[in-house]
């Protein structure tokens, strides 16, 4: 191997050591990530007395920040606090995200309570992912490896994901609220000081390259909506999320119907999640082979059944049985969504877009949540299959949104420069450059 592509080597690994444990941390302390979620969902069942529905209705107003994630993501393209760009928002929200959290501990368990200290946990939370997901497109972006970094966030979204569901079952019966949120006002902290480290690797000219380059609001705004490789990647995503059986359905089926104990439900979200890596796994090592345009294809035709083998459950233990290959079923075409979304980023709008995505992907979630809870209140025998078949439907109805993304932006694989993607970014950054002074 020649001494530059051992640099290159080298440069690859400092960049997936620096967003390993980012990531990790990111998706430990999500106010919506599985360890809170699941959590929370079980304060309100068990100590509130809280139904199916009202479950469901928390998470969709305690998401409602999300749903406007664009906004975060812009701020995050335009603000530079400290001087610092995204490590400055890792200290300023990773410090606020700690405080609520001890707050949240010292307050008495409420609905209300609850519920307003989880919204502003959501707003910090927003502003943390806007960090995350904007600095991780760039580098995608100007590193030519959005499919790796896709793979690399998709297996470490996916682990605190599992680990979240797993210790949710356990801290649900054994731990108190109070310590489960000065638990994750921890892992905030650690966040915080995450923003103090600086690898060259990933920081070095990153903010003065072409992709990065913005103009001033309005203009921003003007490229974002005449952007056309925008606008497939958001309306993909929300289309794969909306699977309404799995989530508060999915819960109450397996304790109330099935009889499984609190911990069942975590537990399954927690093998899903397992099950999700090895296609992630598998996706890093063919995107570097393969063009993005048939790995999408392939993925979404292969994740179209995906929940359909839950209508044949009988049983807690069969449910947790085939959690692990119905992930399996799925994580390839997620994994080729956000690897999309990542290349789609226009200039200097990183975090707008991957946070519009992030956006749809939690409208979506809860949104179909709350269908979902409807439809099994209505239909406790039959509500889950007819949920699981609408899912199986909208997943088909993604096949003819494919023709919607630019060819030429899918046409290389991962590592390949792609000349006619290279001069659109130039051409598109030189039309800003007026609106910029």
């Amino acid at each position: 191997m020649s001494t530059e592509s051992t640099a290159v080597e080298s440069r690859i690994w400092a960049i997936f050591a620096y967003f390993a444990p980012l990531t990790l941390l990111i998706y430990l302390a999500a106010p919506n990530g599985y360890l809170l979620d699941i959590a929370t969902s079980f304060m309100l069942k068990n100590q509130l007395q809280a139904s199916a529905e009202q479950v469901a209705n928390f998470r969709v107003l305690t998401a409602i920040p999300v749903y406007v994630a664009f906004a975060f993501g812009l701020a995050r393209d335009l603000w530079n606090p400290f001087g610092r760009r995204d490590r400055g928002l890792l200290m300023i929200f990773g410090s606020a995200s700690a405080a609520v959290y001890v707050w949240l501990s010292q307050a008495p368990l409420s609905y209300t309570g609850l519920l307003a200290g989880m919204l502003v946990a959501m707003v910090a939370g927003s502003f943390l992912g806007a960090a995350h997901r904007g600095l991780l497109a760039l580098v995608g972006q100007e590193k030519l490896m959005s499919g790796r970094l896709s793979a690399l966030w998709n297996v470490l979204w996916a682990l605190p994901y599992a680990i979240g569901g797993f210790a949710s079952g356990y801290v649900t019966e054994h731990v108190p609220p109070a310590v489960t949120f000065l638990l994750v006002a921890t892992l905030c902290a650690a966040l915080a000081l995450f923003g103090l480290w600086r690898p060259q690797a990933v920081f070095a000219d990153t903010y003065d390259q072409p992709l990065a380059q913005g103009s001033s609001l309005a203009g921003d705004l003007r490229r974002l909506v005449r952007h056309r490789a925008a606008y497939a990647p958001v309306l993909l995503i929300f289309m794969f999320q909306f699977a309404p059986g799995l989530n508060t359905p999915m819960q109450y089926y397996l304790t109330e119907r099935l009889h499984a104990g609190d911990a069942a439900y975590g537990n399954f979200m927690g093998i899903f999640q397992i099950g999700l890596i090895p296609a992630y796994i598998v996706y890093g090592v063919l995107c570097r082979r393969i063009a993005l345009k048939w790995l999408l294809w392939g993925g979404i035709l292969v994740s179209i059944p995906q929940l359909l083998p839950l209508t044949i459950v009988r049983s807690a233990e069969a449910a947790l049985w085939l959690a692990l290959p119905i992930g399996m079923m799925g994580g390839f075409a997620f994994a080729a969504l956000c690897d999309l979304t990542m290349r789609s980023c226009p200039p200097g709008l990183q975090g707008a877009l991957m946070m519009t995505m992030g956006g749809a992907f939690e409208l979506s979630t809860r949104g179909s949540d709350i269908l979902g809870a409807a439809i099994y209140a209505a239909s406790p025998a039959h509500g889950f299959l007819y949920c699981a078949l609408t899912t199986s439907a909208v997943y088909t109805l993604m096949l003819p949104v494919l023709w919607l993304i630019p060819p030429e932006l899918v046409a290389t694989a991962d590592g390949e420069r792609n000349p006619v993607v290279d001069a659109e970014v130039l051409a598109e950054i030189g039309a800003a450059t007026p609106a910029a002074g």
